[in-house]
């Protein structure tokens, strides 16, 4: 096993021993893992340089990650599975978001326990550190990387950083956003350059060196650094910028992979190192967002199966990740960075092999692990973000755009129709706490967690009792469910209060050529950008609403347009590009006077409906048949009906001209 060590930081009730159900009360578990694997072992040789870090006595390359785990205090009392999750950027995200945890609830060591949802239903959830580049802290999880050496000397290489400026700031740390940065060699790197351009598939312009430096601006003195890029009078908001310059730090980024494939087997297994009594009927990975994406990235190197040839995981369940990977596996690997054209942006990115006629290759997501016959069950949860990204219809579509991909046995896909990358609720920010980046317009209200807690379960029994999942659903040619990104937007243009981006500016996938040693994981920055593959999104009715995927009440039984892209604030610059990951929701009319007065071109709600109980019994008739047919679960039945309840009154009280709504019968 490669877990030689766990250290116990802290054991104590979580939830300060709240009962959760049959399940009971649980603990809470956090220490760190020590990890040591054999770089010659034929499932590690995918990790790019782990053949060059320093050895122990053994031969094994050793590094270490932080690990948490919430166990029932009696563990008869749970459902024999265990959940896993990667910290996304190093936060724990997997209770808040299936437990629903209130919006303002903070990021600490122990997550809010929200409604209770995972632990009612007696899962083990546990958390292992995977990125290098966290700034470990109480409640931020990492891991401690090997890093790279030629003969017992620091690797040189080139490196790039993305910057996305939201307002006018001098200085940049090399990183991305608030992460650990590889620093330049030397501030008089001869080698670096700054490139700018207007939009993401835009011509790339040289910076004058004389207008930047590595340095910083702090207080009222700019000081030389090597962590930092300075420009005199400001990066400009809305623009891009690319930074290449050769550094001498070579973290093994893919020691996370090997960290998520081995603490399934530890925590498997019972032993003295081991916190939980182990002997998991089950074990499922998840992961959202950039963590979605590395699982994806996991699945993609064959890494399900351990150095003693057993498969790790029972089921996969990568969530918002499109049909990307990430900057997960090479060297100088940055993996908080989610568009700097690099391996993650490379095909295959469907499951079943298929021939790409823009790259001139062939292959599938999941043939490594198909010829180790340790293919997972896996569940695909996607947004109409991940469509408007420009990415996620590749995972079912093919690369010329021309056909529908055959799906994998052991897989199914589900789009949650008219939602944006995270769940909404009234009363979001738009500005994203990520990146600082802000929307123009209110942002997307539609809570899809009914649909994610679902896939969950049906992906356990799945596992556990052969039961398969209901049918995927996703845009699809052939049905006029799939379209152009063009046609969908001018659907938009006549509603009153929305912004419609630039189709020519909005995210796109194109073929990534990084240099004759791209194979090896070592890049030539920046990648040249070839030809642009499709980008379809779901179709949408003359509302504006999408007409594939799991239509929850709110798309069904609509009260305002739902969408999975939103411009971006003119404040921060370019309004005619999108805010990544953030849709709107513009509500209908309440009146017919107010539709005439606005030229509104969709019905009002006193035109839908007889009322709010009119309203909510078509809402409720729509929650049961999701329920029925086992796309959301019986027991949130009274959540989607709330849900829908709470945005009809807001769309009420948002109307521009409030009138009396006919009487209920």
């Amino acid at each position: 096993m490669a877990v030689v060590d766990f250290t116990l930081a802290s054991r104590e009730p979580y939830a300060d021993g709240v009962s959760f159900g049959e399940a009971g009360p649980y603990e809470q578990v956090d220490g760190l893992l020590t990890f040591a694997v054999d770089p010659a072992h034929e499932v590690n040789r995918v990790i790019v340089d782990l053949d060059k870090a320093p050895r122990d006595g053994d031969g094994r390359v050793r590094f270490t990650a932080d690990f948490s785990v919430v166990v029932p205090v009696d563990p008869a009392r749970g459902n024999g599975r265990a959940l896993i999750e990667l910290p996304n950027r190093g936060r724990r995200r997997v209770v808040p978001m299936f437990n629903r945890a209130p919006a303002d609830a903070p990021v600490t060591r122990q997550a809010h326990p929200g409604d209770g949802f995972l632990f009612r239903h007696g899962y083990t959830v546990a958390s292992i550190g995977w990125q290098w580049d966290v700034v470990r802290s109480d409640s931020l999880m990492g891991l401690a990387p090997p890093y790279a050496e030629d003969g017992g000397a620091p690797i040189h290489g080139q490196t790039i950083v993305e910057i996305r400026p939201n307002d006018r700031r001098t200085t940049y740390q090399l990183s991305d956003r608030i992460h650990t940065p590889l620093p330049v060699v030397s501030i008089d790197d001869p080698s670096a350059v700054l490139y700018v351009r207007d939009y993401e598939d835009g011509e790339d312009s040289i910076v004058p060196g004389e207008r930047w430096k590595f340095a910083r601006e702090t207080g009222s003195r700019v000081e030389a650094s090597l962590r930092h890029v300075f420009m005199e009078g400001g990066f400009e908001p809305g623009k891009i910028y690319y930074i290449v310059y050769e550094t001498d730090r070579a973290p093994i980024a893919g020691a996370g992979l090997i960290a998520l494939r081995d603490v399934a087997p530890f925590l498997r297994a019972p032993s003295e190192l081991n916190p939980t009594p182990g002997d998991f009927r089950a074990v499922y990975a998840w992961g959202v967002s950039q963590t979605g994406r590395f699982l994806r990235h996991f699945m993609y190197q064959g890494l399900n199966v351990t150095e003693d040839g057993v498969p790790a995981y029972d089921g996969i369940l990568p969530h918002v990740a499109g049909a990307r990977r990430g900057a997960f596996n090479h060297r100088f690997a940055q993996p908080s960075n989610q568009s700097t054209p690099t391996w993650g942006q490379m095909f295959p990115f469907a499951d079943m092999p298929s021939s790409d006629p823009l790259s001139e290759e062939s292959g599938g997501l999941l043939d490594r692990l198909r010829a180790l016959d340790a293919v997972p069950k896996v569940v695909y949860t996607n947004t109409s973000a991940e469509y408007w990204r420009g990415d996620g219809a590749l995972a079912h579509i093919d690369s010329a755009g021309t056909a529908n991909l055959p799906e994998a046995p052991g897989s199914r896909s589900y789009h949650f129709a008219g939602t944006q990358h995270g769940p909404g609720r009234p009363g979001q920010s738009r500005t994203n706490a990520n990146d600082g980046s802000s929307a123009r317009h209110d942002l997307n209200v539609v809570d899809y967690s009914p649909l994610l807690r679902a896939s969950l379960l049906n992906l356990d029994r799945w596992v556990t009792e052969g039961v398969e999942p209901p049918p995927s659903m996703h845009p699809r040619l052939g049905d006029g469910s799939a379209a152009e990104r063009r046609d969908v937007l001018d659907t938009f243009r006549g509603i009153p209060g929305i912004s419609v981006p630039d189709v020519e500016r909005l995210f796109y996938l194109r073929t990534v050529d990084l240099g004759a040693r791209q194979a090896e994981g070592v890049g030539r920055f920046p990648a040249v950008e070839g030809a642009y593959y499709p980008s379809l999104v779901s179709s949408v009715d003359d509302d504006g609403n999408e007409r594939s995927g799991i239509r929850l009440p709110d798309i069904a039984v609509p009260v305002g347009t739902h969408t999975g892209w939103n411009p971006r604030d003119p404040e921060t610059g370019s309004p005619e590009q999108v805010v990544s990951m953030n849709g709107t929701t513009s509500f209908f009319p309440v009146t017919r006077s107010e539709r005439e007065r606005t030229a509104d071109p969709r019905l009002s709600i006193e035109e839908r409906y007889a009322g709010r109980d009119d309203y909510l019994r078509r809402v409720r008739a729509v929650a049961e048949q999701l329920a029925a047919d086992r796309y959301a679960l019986e027991e949130d039945i009274e959540l989607m009906v709330a849900n829908a309840a709470e945005r009809y009154d807001a769309a009420v009280a948002a109307g521009a001209e409030v009138e009396p709504l006919p009487a209920d019968d």
